[in-house]
């Protein structure tokens, strides 16, 4: 691997190497099964999240700022799967595990923008929960699509400075070691150690990071739910109080297989050797699962979902139905 190294100045102030080697599914023992696996969630995360975008898109009911958001939760979801799945089988199931310096900081940048803003959505759901069961009588008036599309916008502002000054802080690195990384794909922290000048900057921001991007969405989201249940005590009818308890219902269940698998995982690497073939399988597992079932559990959980679907099938069935009939009409008049 070391004829892959290729200085990128004169004074060798910077050593970057002309590419990584991925190196993190090839002693997993039997990993074309998990291969298969993975093959199978891309597919159900496609088809799911494409699915649910089609609903909402052509549901009228359904244009709503909420419904914004949960297109804009399956957009992220699908192009985050779409950034990391594929490369992964391309990388571990066909050989192409040598990847460009250039290419590996571009996937390092949108597998971590998507979860980004697959994190940050879910915050901005808490918020609508929280505006609907707090001051339902300004709801409308607070949650607007206007209001929504500018939150995606600065979230999108917000999500692509931050890694572009991540990224700029890895491309001041020096690589004149190592070039294999032991992960799956060009993740961060990997990378940044495989440096033999100063990464402290590097370890910063990872750090940072963690806190910032996975720790305060899921503190705000619990802060909201606290004052969404108190304001859920002060509602006298029971009926009422499970009716809004139903429309949390769905959102809550998306926060705990998003947030719980990652701070479990984070507190695994600080405690177990993280490089470890348990540790890449659970960290891929934590990175592909949730978008596959994030589409799932709002058509099942989701009435107003449930019921656009049923009403859009129907309305397609009679479509269908009476082009029959015009076509019988047509042949019998010929």
């Amino acid at each position: 691997m070391s004829s892959l190294l290729s200085n990128s100045s004169a004074n060798v102030t910077f050593v970057r190497p002309a590419a990584f080697f991925l190196n993190g599914f090839s002693n997993v023992p039997h990993v074309k099964y998990y291969y298969v696996f993975l093959s199978l969630v891309y597919v159900v995360t496609v088809l799911g999240n494409s699915f649910i975008m089609c609903i909402i898109y052509s549901a009228r009911r359904l244009h709503t700022a909420k419904y914004i958001a949960v297109f804009h939760l399956a957009v992220s979801d699908l192009c985050g799967s779409s950034a990391l799945i594929p490369k992964v089988m391309d990388a571990f199931l066909f050989d192409h595990q040598v990847v460009s310096y250039e290419a590996c900081l571009a996937n390092m940048f949108f597998v971590y923008h998507f979860m980004n803003t697959q994190s940050l959505t879910l915050l901005v759901l808490a918020y609508d929960r929280l505006v609907a069961i707090c001051f339902p009588l300004r709801y409308h008036v607070i949650v607007t699509k206007p209001a929504m599309f500018l939150i995606i916008g600065m979230m999108w502002i917000f999500s692509v400075t931050y890694l572009s000054v991540i990224i700029g802080l890895v491309n001041r690195l020096s690589f004149c070691g190592s070039n294999v990384l032991n992960s799956y794909f060009c993740d961060h922290r990997p990378v940044y150690r495989l440096a033999c000048n100063d990464n402290s900057v590097n370890i910063l921001m990872g750090r940072i990071s963690f806190g910032l991007l996975i720790c305060t969405p899921l503190i705000m989201i619990i802060i909201t739910y606290f004052c969404i249940a108190l304001a859920l005590l002060k509602i006298a009818h029971g009926a009422d109080r499970i009716k809004a308890i139903k429309t949390c219902s769905s959102h809550l269940i998306l926060v705990a297989i998003s947030y719980l698998p990652i701070i479990s995982n984070n507190i695994a690497s600080i405690t177990t050797h993280s490089d470890s073939n348990a540790g890449i399988i659970n960290t891929s597992l934590t990175q592909t699962i949730p978008p596959m079932l994030n589409p799932i559990i709002y058509t099942l959980k989701t009435e107003e979902v449930m019921q656009s679907a049923k009403v859009l099938y129907k309305r397609r069935k009679v479509n269908t139905i009476i082009e029959r009939k015009i076509k019988g009409r047509r042949r019998n008049k010929e």
